[in-house]
């Protein structure tokens, strides 16, 4: 929802910026482990109660975190290892943010109920992240849900600034978990699809449509 909109919104602001960046020498990998030791600093923030400055301080890390690929794909650096490391430190910087959120509920001593969503929404922010990454390894795509990492830092950013952390902790557990739900269930209609044509389509058909899937897999890294 929020994440094509938000590359078109970001696309301006990053051809200023991404020339300056490739002026200092740093290398898209570089950039991804700066932001995710960034993401580690306001996790620390969160579990001392500086919520409201670990929320104004996620908008920059956002921001930050959009700028690996675009100097990677300025400077012909893109290549597969990039894009692992960034999907795996974007979601260690997800969990390291949720953990030190838990740290801070936990040493209030009467937030049950935040520390329960927390949990439920660290496993559902996981199983969105898993269930694409499986899928594509199985030649399927699963890109459909209602809150894809975009829109999950958007719902925690407001809720740490407004104070309302308790409903964006609610609506992060649920829709975290429906969003897994929903990729299932894409990736079902998808492998019941492809079996209709194996039953009814030629051998020759079967392998160019594989091939086609696992071709459109290696082109779009997209975020998860």
């Amino acid at each position: 929802m929020f994440s094509s909109y938000g590359r078109r919104l970001l696309a301006a602001p990053l051809s200023k910026i991404v020339p300056l960046l490739e002026a200092t020498g740093i290398s898209p990998n570089g950039l991804s482990v700066i932001g995710f030791c960034f993401s580690t600093l306001i996790a620390v923030l969160l579990a001392f109660g500086l919520l409201v400055v670990g929320g104004i301080l996620l908008i920059f890390a956002a921001l930050f975190d959009t700028l690996d690929g675009a100097l990677a794909r300025a400077t012909g650096q893109v290549s597969k290892f990039g894009a692992f490391l960034d999907s795996t430190l974007d979601r260690y910087s997800e969990g390291v943010i949720l953990i030190g959120l838990t740290y801070y509920y936990a040493q209030l001593g009467s937030s049950t109920l935040e520390l329960v969503l927390l949990g439920i929404t660290l496993l559902g922010s996981l199983m969105v992240s898993y269930t694409r990454a499986r899928a594509e390894a199985l030649g399927f795509e699963a890109k459909v849900g209602l809150l894809q990492r975009p829109e999950r830092v958007v719902i925690l950013v407001i809720g740490l600034i407004t104070g309302w952390m308790t409903i964006a902790l609610a609506i992060l557990a649920l829709f975290t978990n429906v969003t897994a739900l929903q990729r299932i269930l894409a990736v079902k209609q998808e492998a019941e699809a492809v079996e209709r044509q194996r039953r009814q389509a030629p051998e020759g058909f079967l392998f160019a449509a594989k091939l086609t899937r696992t071709l459109t897999h290696e082109v779009d890294e997209g975020w998860r």
